[in-house]
């Protein structure tokens, strides 16, 4: 470990010896740091906090402290991030609320300034959450979802796979895969650019072209949407968006023209 000098380090931190802390950073006891991380100057992880190989964390990051929420009782919990993500600078990520909790970050994330995790969010891969954006706690984002600066994210819901949210963005419902948002609770299009950049096959990117107008534009409700696109024997994109839309709990982003 290459510690600077004003850096506070607990020796009941387990940290691996290429990780590298800059100036007035604080790490609690009870912490552990993968090989590669970086960490920058006067930021603080908290006890309870797992980071994983080659993170990067920049000045002022806040990792593991204790939930804003209420129920919280003080009791042990945890914040698991897991390989190669990067923090700007000042974002924070909370750990979960109740006794034995998490709030879970999976790999080659990137959190761009200001952001905010809160208790008990879980974050997949691939994902890029930008300036300003602020999760309430138990959101799920999946794999690759792109959520611009700004977007303030209702606790509970779920942003579906490969999805992207415009900068400025209310959402209070779950956002399907591979669907966008520009507008509070709404989903204009499908992710045309994200779906083609992920390299997603040309008949995949067909398929969830055909589901996005057989849902959102074609007068049938949402019930008898999925049922007739059951029936066209879809691929496994389309499968997993319709097994999500089944499983929402909060209800879906609608269409404007066909909001419900």
């Amino acid at each position: 470990m290459k510690a600077h000098k004003t850096a506070i380090v607990s020796d009941k931190a387990k940290i691996a010896k290429s990780v590298e802390i800059g100036p007035y950073s604080i790490i609690e006891e009870g912490v552990t740091v993968g090989q590669g991380t970086k960490i920058g100057p006067h930021a603080c992880i908290y006890k309870g906090t797992t980071i994983g190989k080659e993170c990067h964390i920049h000045a002022g990051v806040v990792l593991g402290d204790e939930p804003q929420d209420l129920d919280f009782e003080g009791k042990d919990s945890f914040a698991r991030i897991g390989d190669r993500n990067t923090f700007r600078e000042y974002a924070t990520v909370h750990r979960g609320t109740k006794e034995g909790s998490s709030t879970e970050i999976g790999n080659d994330n990137y959190f761009m300034a200001f952001s905010h995790i809160a208790h008990n969010c879980l974050i997949g891969n691939g994902v890029i959450i930008c300036n300003n954006t602020l999760l309430a706690g138990h959101v799920i984002i999946e794999d690759k979802a792109f959520i611009s600066a700004g977007c303030l994210l209702h606790q509970f819901i779920r942003i579906g796979t490969l999805s992207i949210i415009g900068g400025g963005v209310k959402i209070g419902k779950d956002l399907p895969p591979f669907m966008m948002s520009s507008i509070n609770n709404v989903t204009d299009s499908y992710n045309v650019i994200g779906i083609k950049r992920a390299n997603l096959s040309l008949e995949a990117r067909k398929e969830i072209k055909n589901a996005y107008n057989t849902i959102y534009r074609s007068g049938m409700n949402l019930a008898n949407a999925l049922a007739e696109l059951e029936k066209t024997n879809p691929g496994k994109e389309v499968q997993y968006l319709l097994k999500f839309i089944r499983a929402s709990e909060r209800g879906i982003c609608f269409n404007r023209s066909n909001r419900k």
